[in-house]
């Protein structure tokens, strides 16, 4: 695959050259699309240069892997599926942060199970340390370094490829880099900073950079980054969607960012796609770095 067939031009992952653009499985289970809907939105995906699918065995409680093997099996060559580990379904569908290193094998192995391949390209360790989200009590505070640990002996079994880290500090990050981590994913948005030193160190360091949230989120945060009047507005004057703004100054914020937007909706995953053409003005990208302190 070329750079310009693409979407957003290329940057590494694990060894890999992927899109910049990506597509996030997790909105497949929120979805209310048909089954047969949810299959063609991730075919669509492939057939629109997209080659890093991000997904994870506790998205729907297995809904989503077991769409991206239903859709896209036998895999192409140069598709990258990235996991998440750290998290399981409960009984009823809830999830419960799995952080203990016996359970974090469990979820590999059902990943490889459910996906039907013999090796995880990477694995990223969810942690539970702060909120937003899951935050881990008891038997389910554990130290990094044991999780590390395991992951390292499944990455020497051959059933991992590399190890990612998602909801971390930067400490946490300096910490695990002799673990050879090659991507991180934490919140980070326009209007959410919070995670700026972790991006530094990946900007330091030459880590894939992988923001969840990137729209922000109502019901996790509380707001949503295409209402800011700032978004809105370049939006307006470009003649995009706000959201494609705010995706777009993404991937200008730094070049080892990999974007996973989700969708069931055709119209929807084009739109996302399209996000590379978009051009920020020097003044927009000006305006939108200041969006963060104005909001607050």
């Amino acid at each position: 695959m070329t750079e310009l067939e693409s979407p957003g031009g290329t940057a590494g992952l694990a060894g890999r050259q992927v899109a910049r653009i990506g597509f996030g499985a997790m909105q497949l289970e929120r979805s209310s699309a048909s089954h047969e809907d949810r299959l063609a939105v991730l075919r669509q995906a492939i057939e629109g240069g997209v080659n890093h699918v991000d997904t994870a065995q506790f998205y729907g409680a297995g809904l989503a892997n077991s769409l991206i093997r239903q859709a896209l099996s036998p895999y192409p060559d140069d598709l990258v599926i990235v996991t998440k580990v750290g998290a399981d379904n409960l009984p009823d569908g809830q999830l419960a942060l799995r952080q203990r290193p016996a359970e974090l094998r469990t979820q590999v192995e059902a990943n490889l199970a459910a996906l039907g391949v013999e090796r995880l390209e990477v694995v990223n360790l969810r942690r539970g340390d702060t909120p937003p989200g899951l935050v881990a009590e008891g038997e389910q505070v554990v130290d990094i370094d044991s999780q590390l640990a395991e992951l390292i002996a499944l990455r020497e079994e051959g059933k991992i490829g590399g190890i990612g880290l998602s909801h971390v500090s930067a400490d946490q990050l300096r910490h695990a880099q002799p673990a050879g981590i090659v991507c991180v994913q934490n919140a980070y948005s326009v209007l959410d900073r919070s995670s700026e030193p972790v991006l530094e160190l990946c900007r330091e360091h030459g880590l894939a950079w992988v923001p969840y949230f990137p729209l922000g989120s109502a019901l996790e945060l509380g707001w949503d980054v295409t209402g800011n009047p700032v978004v809105t507005g370049i939006a307006a004057d470009l003649g995009v969607t706000p959201a494609q703004v705010a995706l777009a100054w993404l991937l200008v914020h730094y070049e080892g960012t990999l974007l996973i937007p989700g969708t069931a909706n055709p119209a929807h995953l084009a739109e996302n796609l399209a996000v590379g053409a978009v051009r920020l003005p020097a003044e927009a990208i000006a305006a939108l770095d200041l969006a963060a302190s104005a909001a607050r």
